[in-house]
């Protein structure tokens, strides 16, 4: 998943930024709310971790900003939606200010020092709760996907699949039936100023279906992919 880091400090930014790398996402860090506003207006993220206190403002502006209306997108780009899950990061932990942060549009809230684990849990949670589940794991057909332990099992036999193939599979999953485009898996799997080859989505959906069978994802041509609604 594609998520905007939001945080000032660039040792707390780093940290998250590697964490989220290792749980299979694909992050991007602005330090300030100028930085973080431009960046949702040319790329649609999956979720923002926000802190509060920028050298710019306050990062409530930013989501209150953001709740209003969706941002616009460039020509290109789609924008991202104002439903996006947000989870203010921040060392103000009165209660007041939990309220304030939850009531002004924040789908969680963490307070420093926290551990990455937590954070990662958290958001895991926010995922699920955007795409109306309630358990962990994402069962399809014969496949169950964990998330969180970044396991893939076929009728109960477990299956290696690399890291960004498991986060296009993830992404496939929880958009099906809708098709994704090229750009926007590109968009899922990378973040701004990573290398990737022209044909890399290509080669993850071919190793994804060597390993999980050819009619799991199926192809719109020139449009993009997806995956059923049920499976077939």
């Amino acid at each position: 998943m594609r998520v905007l880091v939001v945080e000032d400090d660039p040792g707390i930014a780093s940290g998250l930024a590697t964490a989220l790398r290792a749980d299979g996402h694909a992050p991007d860090v602005c330090g300030n709310l100028a930085g973080a506003w431009a960046a949702l207006r040319v790329e649609a993220f999956d979720a923002l971790l926000l802190d509060l206190g920028l050298p710019d403002g306050d990062g409530l502006d930013l989501l209150a900003r953001l709740r209003r209306q969706p941002t616009p997108a460039s020509e290109g780009h789609p924008g991202t939606p104002s439903d996006v899950p947000v989870l203010i990061m921040t060392a103000r932990d009165g209660v007041s200010d939990r309220i304030a942060g939850l009531d002004s549009g924040a789908d969680d809230y963490i307070v420093k020092p926290f551990d990455a684990n937590e954070m990662l849990a958290r958001l895991r949670a926010m995922f699920r709760r955007a795409g109306g589940r309630a358990r962990p794991q994402i069962e399809y057909g014969a496949l169950v996907i964990d998330p969180a332990a970044h396991t893939v099992t076929r009728d109960g036999v477990p299956v290696s699949i690399g890291g960004r193939e498991f986060a296009l599979l993830l992404a496939l999953l929880q958009d099906r039936p809708r098709v994704m485009s090229k750009a926007r898996l590109e968009a899922a799997l990378y973040g701004f100023g990573e290398g990737l080859e022209s044909n890399a989505i290509e080669v993850h959906v071919h190793h994804l279906r060597r390993k999980l069978g050819d009619g799991l994802i199926r192809t719109v041509r020139g449009v993009g992919y997806f995956i059923p609604e049920q499976p077939g």
